[in-house]
């Protein structure tokens, strides 16, 4: 499933490990080259993977392949920011985060991107992406300052505490609108402690955060099927 979203966060966690410590360390901290080209083999010639990804792709627009299960009318809209609405406290409690900086191609990853990345793949020396288990019962597992948006079809979900991993990956798609949704994440953030940082890369909104040693990261995309995507990334 997102196994294509714990390979995209490879090269962070990478990154962040040569910036602040010597090439020999920063060797040791990554994942073994065994790890990493398993991990990368095992998306490109996975049929079940393979199949997921052509889908992803359709529902990005590439393909003609309609939105599953998803109800958007005005309805089911409205119950969703309603919901949302009382799970902050009120509509009037709802705020937006802050202006988004474009991240170039070179420029550095936010810290709780550093932060996610490195949870995934070697905390305390274990490959928690590898650890990960495939179940939509993990959509239910996630933070309690970060669950599913209200009324989200959850597409797909991973994760696992095994060892000293503590790593939640959740996939699932939304009729609400995109900014509606990150004002919901952004106002739990920071009503729980986190810190909010906002940008835009590849096409995605990204907001991400830390608390301590827990991180969060809320990968946003709006489908041109009327319909939010959300890839929610926490780490604890």
């Amino acid at each position: 499933m997102k196994r294509r979203l714990l390979v995209s966060l490879l090269p962070v966690a990478l990154l962040a490990s040569c910036g602040d410590k010597t090439e020999d360390e920063a060797a040791g901290d990554a994942m073994d080259p065994a790890s990493e080209q398993a991990l990368n083999d095992e998306l490109a010639t996975d049929p079940d993977l393979a199949g997921r990804n052509e889908a992803n792709a359709a529902l990005s627009g590439t393909g003609n392949a309609a939105v599953p299960n998803i109800d958007k009318s005005t309805r089911a809209i409205e119950a969703a920011r309603s919901r949302a609405a009382e799970l902050v406290g009120g509509r009037s409690k709802l705020v937006a985060p802050p202006a988004a900086k474009a991240l170039g191609q070179d420029a550095a990853p936010s810290k709780a991107m550093v932060a996610a990345a490195k949870a995934a793949v070697a905390p305390g020396g274990a490959n928690c992406g590898d650890k990960v288990d495939y179940t939509s019962a993990w959509a239910a597992k996630l933070p309690a300052a970060f669950p599913v948006y209200p009324r989200g079809n959850t597409q797909e979900a991973a994760g696992t505490d095994e060892g000293q991993c503590a790593l939640r990956v959740v996939s699932f798609l939304t009729p609400v609108a995109l900014d509606e949704v990150l004002a919901f994440y952004n106002t739990r953030a920071k009503t729980s402690g986190y810190s909010v940082e906002h940008v835009t890369s590849g096409g995605d909104n990204i907001l991400s955060g830390t608390k301590g040693k827990s991180a969060y990261v809320v990968y946003g995309r709006r489908l041109q099927q009327g319909v939010t995507e959300i890839d929610l990334v926490t780490t604890d």
